[in-house]
């Protein structure tokens, strides 16, 4: 499982899988405001088309604003009878591994939002979808970011292997959680404001710290991380919650369900989390009965912590350059 964390050791395999995001607005009947946002890799935009139903027109040419890891386009469409039960195509989208979530909006009220998968790129757009589909859309895309966040998943690892102690380590997971979602509201929400650099190279160090603890307690020494774990957990959880939350600005959260979303979101978040730290658990509970495992352990011990911090020191380096 360590080899696995250790292959992507770009940053960018930490969170380049940003989803694009398509918004439509219903502002007179027929009428809508559409913004498209897709992610920019080294330069290139996501090679993705929105299509409409046959019908559409633009009643405004696209209006495009380039952002430093994105692209925005803005304009207005007409369709006489409107866009409900009509079918929009994401063209391209099945050449990528992006995902694209949709919100629209209704004039009467009504709201949907639908993430879209390169499995099936396209949707038909209903009159009304209720909260069971925002929250899921966002529940998706929190447990989609955790899994794929390895950074986040690398510093929970290094948790585990400080904490043997069953409960102890639920309660430390606990303050970690518990400070992660103060971060994440109080960003999304705009109360704090922290740029993201900083925050993703401070990320990376609060790795490299725990693996230097790693070191100290294999050697017989105490520390404040041995005697307080959940203290130490609440501390830097405060800190990756603001790497969560500049995940979610990247596709924003829909009017009217920022509560919903903000909480769907920060479920999936921590489902991922937990279904990580199970399966940690296991794996460790197989190799103990494993001999060939058993026989390595002396040597694995020493060398996780060394090679945790090793991949949180390019991580570090690499972020701290683009600043």
């Amino acid at each position: 499982m360590l080899v696995l964390l250790v292959l992507p050791l770009s940053a960018a395999w930490a969170h380049e899988t940003r989803p694009a995001y398509l918004e439509i607005s219903e502002t007179a009947p027929g009428r809508y405001d559409v913004l498209w946002r897709t992610p920019v890799l080294s330069g290139m935009r996501l090679p993705v088309a929105v299509q409409f139903a046959a019908g559409t027109r633009n009643l405004t040419e696209p209006a495009l604003r380039e952002l430093p890891d994105s692209l925005l386009e803005r304009r207005v469409i007409e369709r006489p009878g409107g866009l409900a039960g009509t079918r929009i195509d994401l063209v391209g989208l099945q050449a990528t591994i992006t995902d694209v979530l949709v919100r629209v909006q209704m004039r009467d009220g009504a709201s949907s939002t639908t993430l879209v998968h390169p499995s099936q790129p396209w949707l038909e757009i209903a009159a009304e979808r209720g909260w069971l589909a925002v929250s899921g859309a966002y529940l998706r895309h929190g447990f989609d970011h955790i899994l794929l966040g390895y950074d986040h998943l690398l510093f929970v690892l290094a948790l585990i292997l400080i904490v043997r102690n069953t409960r102890t380590l639920l309660w430390t997971v606990t303050a970690f959680t518990l400070a992660h979602s103060i971060t994440l509201a109080l960003a999304t929400l705009g109360v704090l404001q922290i740029p993201g650099p900083p925050v993703e190279a401070s990320i990376a160090l609060s790795i490299m710290l725990l693996a230097c603890e790693i070191v100290r307690l294999q050697r017989g020494e105490t520390s404040l991380t041995s005697r307080w774990p959940w203290l130490v957990a609440f501390c830097f959880g405060l800190l990756h919650g603001l790497g969560f939350a500049s995940a979610l600005a990247g596709i924003g959260l829909p009017r009217g369900d920022i509560p919903l979303a903000l909480a769907a979101f920060n479920v999936g978040v921590e489902v991922g989390q937990l279904a990580f730290i199970a399966v940690v658990l296991v794996v460790l509970a197989l190799a103990r009965r494993i001999k060939l495992a058993v026989s390595l352990a002396p040597y694995a011990r020493p060398a996780a912590p060394y090679a945790i911090g090793i991949v949180a020191s390019f991580w570090f380096f690499e972020r701290l350059a683009k600043f």
